[in-house]
């Protein structure tokens, strides 16, 4: 007699899922709820309480008494609100492009390097730092003194040598009452002299030690026929007498020289010796003026104040309270660069990884087909690569929304009115000014703003 096997019965499927159900009822979910719930304790200790709490303040001011939206009519009503805004606004606009970009560059050329593997190391490196420390060591690069700024330093040795500095390049040097100081900075003699003659030119308020080493004690020119000779000397010393040789006087050597006609024109160009002497040879005819050039005292690269209150504002016609709102702060440009020293590793980490991940047939593929290196990447490797590239950008969005700590500690406080961010002026508010209220209005607006990436992040994880 052969028995026949009762039909296994499968379990009816869930409607939304389309997977079986799974018993356990009750016991199932009581299992559920016990393992989650310390982590929603914790969850709802640290974020949903502060929350409810933050926005239930910003209902009311710093008294406590409840004045509804006031905090928020407040923040609008202020510059401060709109230069924080527009700084955030200008944050979001640069910054993530640039990671990207940044990223992206250094992802493909370390496919192409040998030493791709120290390439990387010092890229990520910055990341190990802490973005309050990356402002302290940036402050530094950015000082404006040559001698310290890294970045001042590079642009002097260029512009040192597209202009060099003069040798007289002091505060204090002025001119004897026998020259004037011309509109172009060079100073000319008073009184004219003839192809023969003589000018004594005495300048003040060199210190000693600013003598250029091969300095000689000057002494009183000597004519020479068909030549305009002169002296070019520190006309100071104690007891001495102005606009006169006196013993112990130095002349300037090295001092730049023009022979200035009657008709406004150069005759002729000379240096200075040791002594402070010069000479124009092969001189005639009379009414010569001598210039000392105002290159022999043109300072050196003073430093740029990359991190001053300077603006860079590309409009006009918009009134101070316009012009303000749309200038961009150079500072601000300088801290996105010393935030991208930091960014720039871990973009370049993720999209390397994206790279690594593609199919290397498609590519070749694409190269057999006649495509360029260039063809390839825009129209075939770029296209692949778009859902890591807008992984990094959303990233790098929800980081600059938020940015606080290298602005505090790499802008002086002096300009740090011009670079204001929200969560720097939220906290200035609520742990400075203490009020709590705009504090907590500013943490509001700042929650509102990040809202919609973040909805934009999930939904793109979603799909």
């Amino acid at each position: 007699m052969t028995t026949v096997a009762a039909p296994r019965v499968r379990p009816a499927a869930d409607t939304r899922t389309g997977r079986p159900k799974r018993g356990g009822g009750w016991n199932r979910g009581a299992v559920v709820a016990l393992f989650m719930a310390p982590a929603a304790i914790l969850l709802g200790a640290i974020v949903v309480y502060p929350t409810i709490g933050t926005i239930a303040r910003s209902l009311y001011d710093d008294s406590g008494n409840f004045i509804g939206a006031g905090n928020y009519k407040t923040l609008f009503g202020t510059a401060n609100i709109l230069v924080a805004l527009r700084n955030n606004a200008i944050w979001v606009i640069v910054f993530p492009f640039m990671v990207t970009f940044i990223g992206l560059v250094f992802a493909v050329l370390i496919e192409r390097i040998r030493w791709s593997t120290a390439f990387k190391t010092i890229v990520f490196m910055p990341m190990a730092i802490s973005l309050f420390a990356t402002g302290v060591i940036w402050r530094i690069v950015y000082d404006t003194d040559p001698n310290r700024g890294v970045i001042n330093a590079a642009v002097g040795t260029v512009a040192d040598a597209l202009h060099p500095p003069g040798l007289y390049a002091l505060p204090n040097i002025k001119p004897i009452s026998g020259l004037t100081t011309a509109a172009d900075g060079s100073m000319v003699s008073k009184s004219t002299t003839d192809a023969g003659g003589t000018l004594q030119l005495g300048l003040t308020g060199i210190s000693p030690t600013s003598l250029p080493p091969g300095a000689q004690a000057a002494r009183p020119p000597s004519a020479v026929a068909g030549a305009v000779s002169g002296v070019v000397w520190r006309d100071f010393s104690p007891g001495g007498h102005i606009g006169v040789i006196d013993p112990g006087e130095k002349g300037l050597p090295g001092v730049r020289l023009t022979l200035v006609g009657s008709d406004g024109h150069t005759a002729a160009t000379t240096t200075s010796t040791g002594d402070g002497s010069f000479r124009f040879s092969s001189v005639s005819g009379g009414g010569y003026h001598a210039a000392i050039d105002a290159s022999n005292f043109r300072p050196a690269f003073g430093g740029v104040s990359w991190l001053g209150d300077q603006s860079l504002t590309p409009v006009s016609g918009l009134g101070s309270t316009g012009r303000a709102l749309l200038a961009v702060p150079l500072a601000d440009l300088s801290a996105i660069v010393a935030m991208m020293w930091v960014w720039s590793g871990f973009a370049m980490v993720i999209i390397g990884a994206g790279l690594a991940a593609l199919n290397r047939e498609v590519l070749e593929a694409a190269r057999m087909d006649g495509a360029s290196e260039l063809q390839t990447f825009r129209h075939v490797t770029f296209p692949l690569l778009r859902p890591v590239l807008i992984v990094v950008f959303i990233t790098m969005i929800i980081n600059v929304l938020k940015i606080f700590d290298i602005i505090l500690s790499l802008v002086p406080e002096s300009s740090q009115q011009q670079t204001n961010v929200i969560a720097l002026d939220m906290w200035r508010r609520a742990f400075q000014s203490f009020q709590p209220g705009l504090g907590s209005a500013l943490a509001v607006v700042l929650f509102v703003l990040v809202i919609p990436v973040i909805a934009i992040n999930v939904r793109r994880i979603r799909g």
